[in-house]
């Protein structure tokens, strides 16, 4: 009885030690904010550790399956093999939270002059059909195509609502991550990119048009909420919901609370609706 007493104060002990540890892990185009997010809520709750990496939304899920991380950060919602895998793995469907708005945006470099494309020219442009900014509009140069890899929930994103399921360009240059293509964009100057809005630094953002006759619209907070951008998105939180308890659902709340949800902006995201906030 002595040494099964010993074993469940152990078990009790290590339960408690690690009741305030909480795995982040996927999208890069979440990155910055999530790791904004657990600074903070480290900052206002000293007994919590809240550990971030990105990897990519598909290397997030893969996380979520293997229930090797609480949280799944994703910038595209889950697909239907990976909730079944979810399912076989821990018997329940995962718990989807919207926590961000992002307007995917566009990147050329700062000298290049063109200033707006419409959605089926940016298609053409990422598919190869067009190879030549001339073509659109630009100077009589070469593109050159920037995009992510495949585990990545952008380029899931771009190619299911852009490229309307075509296949990127074979000479489309894959890079690790949104960071990666800007700074390979402000390199270029016949480079052309895509990404979350945050990630736009010192490259040159291009307005969209849905068609020849719409107006070209910029990635803005007022545009992403009305709607009016056309490749807008929410960005996502998914957790095992056999998870979803304590102090990991105490995080989740305060993410999609009044006071997680203002430093989205400082970030460089935009903050959820009031509908969509948690109390």
């Amino acid at each position: 009885m002595k040494k099964l007493a010993t074993i469940l104060a152990a078990a009790s002990l290590t339960a408690t030690t690690f009741a305030g540890n909480i795995t982040v892990k996927g999208s890069d185009t979440l990155v910055i904010l999530a790791q904004k997010w657990a600074e903070v809520y480290m900052g206002q709750h000293a007994d919590t550790k809240i550990q971030v990496t990105g990897g990519g939304t598909g290397t997030g899920f893969a996380a979520l399956q293997s229930q090797t991380t609480d949280l799944c950060d994703a910038s595209r919602k889950i697909k239907p093999a990976e909730l079944q895998k979810c399912l076989v793995a821990f018997n329940a469907r995962p718990t989807e939270y919207k926590v961000a708005l992002d307007g995917l945006s566009v990147y050329v470099n700062p000298e290049n002059s063109l200033k707006e494309l419409t959605l089926d020219q940016l298609k053409d442009i990422f598919t190869g059909k067009v190879k030549n900014w001339k073509e659109v509009g630009g100077a009589d140069a070469p593109i050159t195509v920037y995009s992510r890899e495949n585990s990545s929930g952008t380029y899931e994103f771009f190619k299911e609502h852009v490229l309307k399921g075509q296949d990127f360009a074979a000479s489309a240059q894959t890079m690790p991550g949104t960071a990666a293509i800007v700074q390979a964009v402000v390199k270029d100057k016949n480079g052309i990119g895509y990404g979350g809005a945050a990630y736009g630094g010192s490259s040159k953002l291009v307005s969209l048009k849905k068609n020849e006759t719409s107006p070209a619209v910029n990635p803005t907070e007022e545009n992403v909420l009305a709607g009016t951008y056309p490749i807008w998105r929410y960005l996502y939180v998914y957790v095992n919901p056999n998870l979803d308890k304590g102090e990991v659902a105490a995080y989740l709340n305060w993410i999609r609370s009044d006071d997680g949800q203002k430093y989205v902006k400082d970030v460089g995201y935009y903050p959820l609706p009031k509908n969509l906030r948690s109390n």
